[in-house]
């Protein structure tokens, strides 16, 4: 049995504390009338979801005037507040209400010890070779120095030429016939899956440097992005992580497959040189249907016809991440993670602002995912690279296929973030703080 710190149970106290002294406070100064001001509150936010969907989903004059519900709404409602003498009551509600939110979250994680991948001494390298893209992430392989620290090291680099773009699979598979024993890549994502596939295959350590711009792979590791150069100590003093591997049919994914709205996206040939306008403009023929192929997505007993987006990422997202663009608590669970946006109208929007529970919002897990679609490919984002694969395409997930070289001190892996369950903050409130830690 082990003792339960006494912060969670005030954690939990001060949580209930906090969501009372919210619902009382309008109560207190308003009497009733707070009953029509948060039905106000709630029709303004609404509104401007509906707006906001307009925005997205329409062009030209009909998006222009969505843009004053969207922007108005808001505003009105803070007006009306305003006009009652109540602004600061419901500031100080809100508040009250992220404060609760914040400390119950903070109690019920204290009662769950963070899960931490397995690691296991690596054998040093004796003949490390490392390929890096110099012009990733904005330039960072020559801004930190990476190419003479990893040669300082005992790393043999090779540093690819952009005006002569390479096959970074077939180069790795000539180093580990050469007689290399560790595979690296200081690049984006793309480029680190295609090589991890060959480490995997091979059976040698997978050396990650983040010179990405996004780096999701390295984030979920837990290096440090802000250095990449940091991730070279795991040539002198690394360990080893077993992680998985997903698969979008014969394509190695290190983060994600997407299909839907994101991957016609990806496809465009403006996406690279402006992704936000790009995303924009592309947007309203996506989330209306006009643009891609119809979805059939089929993962495991459940069937979503028709979505706009999907989702399908090498160990699922952290709960509470409804976009799938956050932090994977674990990359070794042995399960793919799905997201299916299925969006018709203005109500399942905003639903989706509320978070992970929305109609439009399907969030699954599953070994073996199969995507369908009414023609005979299918658009897919992997990792950020735009492919078009042959439909239906089967993702699937190679448990412990890859072995990562990761420095044995970095930041740190992302801790999961609770669901909100008020039933156990209740509970753990008014114990004595004795429990089993699960």
């Amino acid at each position: 049995m082990t003792r339960r710190p006494a912060a969670g149970r005030w954690d939990a106290r001060l949580a209930l504390a906090a969501g009372t002294a919210a619902l009382l406070l309008p109560l207190v100064y308003a009497g009733l009338r707070s009953l029509v001001l948060v039905a106000a509150g709630l029709a303004g936010i609404a509104v401007a979801a509906a707006g906001v969907w307009w925005v997205l989903a329409r062009t030209g004059a009909i998006r222009a005037l969505a843009l004053v519900p969207a922007v108005v709404a808001p505003i009105a409602v803070v007006a009306l507040y305003a006009a009652y003498g109540l602004l600061w009551v419901a500031v100080v509600s809100v508040l009250l209400w992220a404060l609760a939110g914040s400390s119950a979250r903070a109690a019920l994680a204290r009662q769950t010890a963070p899960e931490e991948a397995r690691e296991r001494r690596g054998a040093p390298a004796r003949r490390p070779f490392l390929i890096m893209n110099p012009r990733s992430g904005g330039g960072k392989v020559g801004a930190f120095g990476l190419v003479e620290k990893a040669e300082a090291l005992g790393a043999q680099v090779l540093v690819l030429d952009p005006a002569h773009p390479q096959d970074v699979a077939e180069l790795a598979r000539r180093a580990v016939d050469d007689g290399a024993d560790l595979l690296g890549v200081a690049g984006g994502d793309g480029t680190q899956a295609a090589v991890a596939e060959v480490a995997a295959a091979r059976r040698v350590p997978f050396l990650v440097i983040p010179a990405g711009t996004r780096n999701h792979f390295a984030m979920d590791l837990g290096l440090d992005r802000q250095d990449p150069a940091a991730a070279l100590e795991a040539l002198t003093d690394g360990v080893d992580l077993e992680v998985d591997l997903g698969f979008a049919g014969e394509r190695v994914f290190v983060n994600n497959a997407s299909f839907g709205a994101y991957a016609a996206v990806v496809q465009s040939p403006a996406y690279r040189d402006d992704k936000a306008r790009t995303t924009l403009r592309m947007l309203p023929e996506i989330l209306t249907h006009q643009r891609g192929p119809h979805l059939v997505l089929r993962a495991g007993p459940a069937v979503v016809d028709a979505p706009q987006a999907v989702l399908v990422s090498n160990n699922p997202y952290r709960t509470g991440d409804p976009a799938g663009l956050g932090l994977r608590v674990r990359l070794d669970s042995g399960l793919l993670g799905v997201l299916a946006v299925k969006v018709d109208n203005a109500a399942q929007a905003a639903g989706m602002l509320r978070g992970a529970h929305s109609s439009g919002l399907s969030r699954l897990t599953a070994r073996d995912v199969v995507v369908e679609a009414h023609s005979p490919t299918v658009p897919v984002g992997v990792d950020g690279e735009a492919l078009t694969l042959p439909a239906p395409v089967r993702c699937r997930i190679a448990a412990g296929a890859l072995r990562v070289r990761v420095p044995r001190n970095r930041p740190g892996v992302p801790r999961a973030k609770p669901a909100l369950d008020w039933h156990r903050v209740r509970r753990l409130a008014g114990t004595a703080g004795r429990t089993a830690r699960g």
